[in-house]
């Protein structure tokens, strides 16, 4: 390279970006401040938390006592039923995840800016999703296991109420960034906005909103095994009751069995994710 030209560059540089090259006194200051102060909440939030590196050393040598518990791993005879429990959560996952969609898709329209509804409807329906996005799924799962009880019908409705909210601001940024001509060309033609949502926007977005529902499917299986601990049915309840008898042979088997799972769904999700998104681009 010439030194002349990178010379060049760098003087060039520091004239049209001064800025950049050597930021203003002011600005160091608050730079310097802002990383003080993040260490410091640091520093505090360590000691407030009372954390210690002698507890964490003598509890990593307490986890490899568990882990070489967990080998071999073993059913113990109880295989059928662990598979049967399975198959329960990602039934548990796969309907929590799809009445979520479906019930956010018109709550997307709804808060999407430009598509129905004025700006009170669109400023309620946004609310709505923030309130039901804050409260975490376990959360959830324990408020309708009071409401229906026990099982499996408990950890389908707290998974949906939970992703709704996701979903409906998931969906609703999808419709915003939508491209406006095939909207305009309905609306040319003598379409209403029903038309206009149904033909100029539902088939751009369809592909995003398939990719997102799919992702959430995959991340909700192993949310289900999580609520399934609290009793709302599935593979978890099997698996807290292990680790409460210490059968962690059967801990290993069980944990096994789900990252298999997992591993099985992201790969086909991936892979339909991935024939999606090339379609998109191809139409495009």
């Amino acid at each position: 390279m010439n030194p002349k030209a990178s010379l060049l560059d760098r003087d060039s540089a520091r004239r049209n970006h001064p800025g950049l090259i050597r930021p203003s006194l002011k600005t160091r200051i608050i730079t310097s401040l802002v990383v003080a102060g993040m260490v410091g909440v640091a520093i505090f939030a360590f000691a407030r938390l009372e954390f210690s590196f002698a507890r964490l050393g003598s509890g990593m040598a307490q986890l490899a006592t568990f882990l070489g518990l967990m080998v071999p791993p073993s059913a113990g005879g109880s295989a059928a039923t662990f598979f049967k429990a399975l198959g329960e959560t990602v039934a548990i996952a796969f309907l929590g995840t799809l009445l979520a969609a479906i019930i956010a898709l018109p709550l997307g329209f709804l808060a999407a800016q430009g598509m129905i509804g004025g700006w009170a409807m669109r400023f309620l329906t946004r609310r709505f999703s923030d309130t039901i996005r804050g409260v975490d799924t376990l959360i959830w799962a324990l408020i309708w296991i009071n409401v229906v009880g026990l099982g499996p019908f408990a950890g389908v409705l707290a998974i949906m109420t939970s992703d709704i909210g996701s979903f409906t601001k998931l969906f609703s940024e999808a419709i915003e960034a939508t491209d406006r001509k095939p909207a305009e060309g309905v609306t040319s033609t003598g379409g209403n906005r029903l038309h206009v949502m149904r033909f100029g926007v539902l088939p751009q977005v369809m592909p995003v909103l398939i990719s997102q529902t799919l992702y959430y499917f995959e991340s909700n299986t192993r949310s289900a095994t999580i609520i399934g601990i609290v009793g709302a049915g599935g593979i978890g309840l099997h698996l807290a009751e292990m680790i409460r008898t210490y059968e962690w042979d059967r801990v290993a088997f069980i944990i096994l069995m789900i990252l298999a799972t997992v591993a099985v769904i992201d790969f086909f999700s991936s892979r339909l994710r991935t024939r999606l998104i090339g379609l998109r681009r191809a139409e495009a």
